[in-house]
């Protein structure tokens, strides 16, 4: 338990303004973006590395559950604090530091937003091409921990593919720093890429330094239209197969389609049956090159139409719809379990037959769409908690999802981690030996257990 003289030893490590104790906030930082929750005791918003530090160290001294936090957008529970204790927020760490332009490479604290770091990296003529759908609202810290992807991740990869390196505070509350700016491969095993997708269950992330890429010359944007949607899971495929690589292949179901429509109201084509929305990037000759041949893949694939956008305002109305599926999600149903499963990328058209059979079996929707170009869905069950009935048809639903992708030789999450949510099934993707070891990693790490409880490969059962 918190008792008042730990909370007096936190406000005079970080100010009693950064502090939070009452009732209405302890709710306010009990969930994620989950349908879960469950109460902290106090929040801590520490302002710099050393105020980590020393809130690490009175957490450990009490052996008090300490649960990291950004914006809490996580789709998994990584940020739900399981066993109370404290949440410490690292959003008041966010300067950039440092852009490197020579060298190409930035120096960022976590609590810094994508997009704000993205326009600033433009500005010096760089791209940082991990791109959430979050990246107006998450923080850095929380993508790395994540290892987030989006739809460049098709050509440019994901998070892990950017952190050369990371200062961090390890449960002791001693800092150490990996990595380097050069390559990212520091001497040794790869400490850095241990820290990132490790979900804050090792240490808490207080300065990232990320690589960076020249923009591209040019890029163009289309819009492939499908009346049947195995049509469109099958375009990527063969497109993949064909030895372009597009910078985004997104998908696009109709449920998504007309839900999206509704919601924005930009001419979406509410009729087909799925949409592909694709983008090459490049030197101005190769670019127009691929966008022919990709535009007569989709064609030959069953496209009944193939639309390029003819300006950056064109192009943007494509992303927008694509960026809108979250929030056009609650016309429908007020919660979801919004999955992230990936397969090989040639087997996307049997991810999505398997995603419309659960749907037909269980009786729920399940409104599909993804990063379908690097085999990485998002289908999203939706339903409402009040009905046990459907709520109980949703659950078996999910179940079924996650069981069917790992025999498809795919993971449960290509980027929204595992946290809490789908722990359950995580000894059925690691194996045995492989989910001793996360355990074993974890205990030589952090031997008290008390950073990040209950996440990962220490889930403990159903939350209430």
């Amino acid at each position: 338990m918190l008792n008042a003289s730990i909370v007096n030893e936190l406000k005079a490590v970080v100010g009693k303004n950064y502090v939070m104790t009452d009732q209405e906030d302890m709710v306010a930082y009990s969930m994620d973006a989950t349908v879960f929750s469950h109460l902290p005791e106090a929040v801590v918003q520490p302002a710099n590395r050393d105020e980590v530090v020393e809130v690490v160290k009175i957490a450990n001294r009490y052996n008090l559950p300490l649960t990291g936090r950004g914006a809490a957008t996580g789709m998994s529970g990584g940020a739900i604090p399981l066993k109370g204790g404290i949440v410490i927020e690292l959003t008041r760490l966010n300067r950039i530091r440092k852009f490197d332009v020579v060298n190409k490479f930035a120096v960022v604290e976590p609590g810094v937003i994508p997009i704000d770091f993205a326009t600033q990296a433009a500005k010096e003529g760089l791209l940082y091409p991990p791109d959430p759908s979050t990246i107006r609202e998450a923080t850095l810290g929380g993508t790395v921990a994540e290892c987030a992807g989006g739809p460049r991740g098709v050509k440019y990869g994901i998070t892990r593919n950017y952190v050369l390196s990371l200062e961090v505070v390890l449960p002791d509350g001693s800092v150490v720093e990996t990595g380097n700016t050069v390559d990212g491969d520091m001497s040794g095993p790869d400490w850095t890429m241990l820290f990132t997708g490790s979900e804050g269950t090792l240490a808490l992330i207080t300065a990232i330094t990320l690589k960076l890429v020249p923009i591209p010359e040019t890029k163009k944007t289309m819009l492939a239209v499908y009346n049947r949607l195995e049509d469109a899971a099958k375009t990527v495929s063969v497109t993949m197969s064909g030895g372009i690589v597009p910078t985004t292949l997104e998908l696009m179901d109709k449920h998504c389609i007309v839900a999206v429509e509704n919601y924005l109201k930009i001419g979406l084509p509410v009729n087909a049956a799925g949409i592909l929305v694709i983008e090459v990037d490049g030197v101005a000759s190769t670019v127009e090159e691929n966008t022919k041949r990709v535009s007569e893949i989709c064609k030959e694939c069953g496209a009944s139409e193939v639309k390029i956008a003819q300006t950056a305002l064109e192009a943007e109305k494509l992303w927008q719809a694509r960026r809108a599926i979250g929030r056009a999600y609650g016309q429908y149903a007020p919660c979801k379990y919004a999955e992230d499963a990936t397969v090989p990328r040639t087997l996307i058209p049997a991810l999505v037959g398997k995603c419309v059979e659960i749907q037909n079996k269980y009786d729920v929707p399940i409104f599909i769409c993804g990063h379908a170009g690097d085999g990485n869905l998002h289908p999203a069950i939706l339903f409402d908690p009040r009905n046990k009935e459907v709520t109980a048809r949703a659950d078996k639903a999910l179940e079924e999802l996650h069981i069917e992708t790992l025999k498809l030789g795919g993971t449960l999450s290509g980027e929204h981690g595992i946290g809490f949510a789908k722990a359950p099934y995580l000894r059925a993707e690691t194996g045995e030996i492989g989910f001793k070891l996360g355990r074993e990693i974890k205990d030589t790490v952090d031997p008290k257990g008390f950073v990040n409880p209950g996440k990962l490969f220490f889930y403990e059962g159903e939350l209430h």
